[in-house]
């Protein structure tokens, strides 16, 4: 059986984002509609992949243990509506770091190719910072801006990657998402 894939940035697209950071999982607060749409996703044949910056680590802020049962009570909440994410990669490192994992460079997508064996050209990419949107069309992703989080500063500050398409909430991308007249790309399970 094959299955379509799709890669979602974290804080700002899937919950609200703070300046400040997301450090505990009571800070860690799903936007209103994502993990429904999520769960539409995955009732839909997708699989849901996560790719996030979280520099938190890296800074200091919080552990490992606690961005794992941040993403605990990620994957629970979507699971209780019936999805399921499939995966989370992740850069823990801050910028001055200059590793090759933190977005906007693609190392992160380069490890999702690498795990499922399958060229990301044309799989749907959503995030709300310009650096998730380089990432991805690095690999020839398709880039989805949403309005939430950091997305509207975004949108105003422009630059975005040729063929963008934005829609105010993960919700909305996913309904246009679901209508489109573009081929999935297939991965095995």
């Amino acid at each position: 059986m094959y299955s379509k894939l799709i890669i979602l940035d974290r804080d700002g697209v899937i919950n609200h984002d703070s300046d400040q950071y997301i450090k505990h999982p009571d800070e860690w607060v799903p936007l209103p509609g994502s993990l429904e749409a999520i769960a539409r996703l995955t009732q839909e044949g997708y699989r849901v992949i996560v790719a996030t910056n979280q520099s938190g680590i890296g800074r200091g802020l919080f552990d490992m243990a606690t961005l794992n049962a941040m993403h605990d009570k990620m994957h629970r909440l979507v699971q209780g509506l019936g999805g399921k994410i499939d995966a989370v990669f992740f850069c823990p490192h801050t910028s001055e770091a200059q590793c090759v994992c933190r977005k906007p460079k693609p190392g992160l997508f380069q490890q999702i190719e690498e795990r499922y064996g399958v060229s990301l050209k044309g799989v749907a990419a959503v995030g709300d910072s310009l650096r998730d949107l380089q990432a991805a069309t690095a690999l020839g992703c398709r880039p989805y801006l949403v309005r939430t989080g950091k997305g509207r500063k975004t949108e105003e500050t422009g630059g975005l990657p040729p063929h963008t398409e934005v829609y105010e909430d993960l919700g909305s991308t996913v309904e246009a998402l679901l209508q489109s007249p573009h081929t999935p790309i297939q991965v095995k399970p």
